[in-house]
């Protein structure tokens, strides 16, 4: 949390509708919100803000969300930040990429916005409990499940 005690996300997207979907619902429940338009942005914010979690587009021009995943991982001062990929890649195998990069969520577009942000802190009081990697290990078991059926 910042200094105002509010959750700060940065949100990471290309399309100027999802960020602002995302922000309108995020403020209206508390939190602060950070924006960037494309990955490289989105790596000099998450540097900069330091914020609580980061909503990450993977398919974006220039640096996907691939690349701002790994290059955000390999940083030891964002390292620990949760990655929630917020995308409208929903093969299995890109949900397995996300959880491989670091990712604690894989949420698919369309989504319900007005879900996002009990989503977004449910997921940080569980790593805030120490629970973030049984919380990937949860999540690669659902996509193990799915690969089954």
């Amino acid at each position: 949390m910042n200094g105002t005690g509010a959750t700060k996300v940065l949100i990471v997207d290309d399309e100027a509708p999802i960020r602002l979907l995302c922000r309108v619902n995020l403020e209206a429940e508390g939190m602060e919100v950070v924006e960037a338009a494309d990955g490289i942005a989105g790596v000099d914010a998450a540097l900069a803000e330091r914020p609580d979690v980061i909503l990450l587009d993977v398919m974006m021009p220039g640096m996907d969300g691939w690349q701002v995943a790994e290059r955000l991982v390999e940083e030891d001062s964002t390292s620990q930040i949760p990655l929630i990929f917020l995308t409208a890649r929903a093969e299995l195998r890109d949900r397995a990429r996300g959880l491989e990069l670091g990712g604690v969520e894989y949420i698919t577009k369309p989504f319900n916005p007005v879900e996002l942000a009990s989503v977004v802190e449910r997921l940080l009081e569980r790593v805030r409990r120490g629970e973030r990697d049984e919380l990937r290990r949860e999540k690669i078991s659902e996509l193990r499940s799915l690969l089954v059926e």
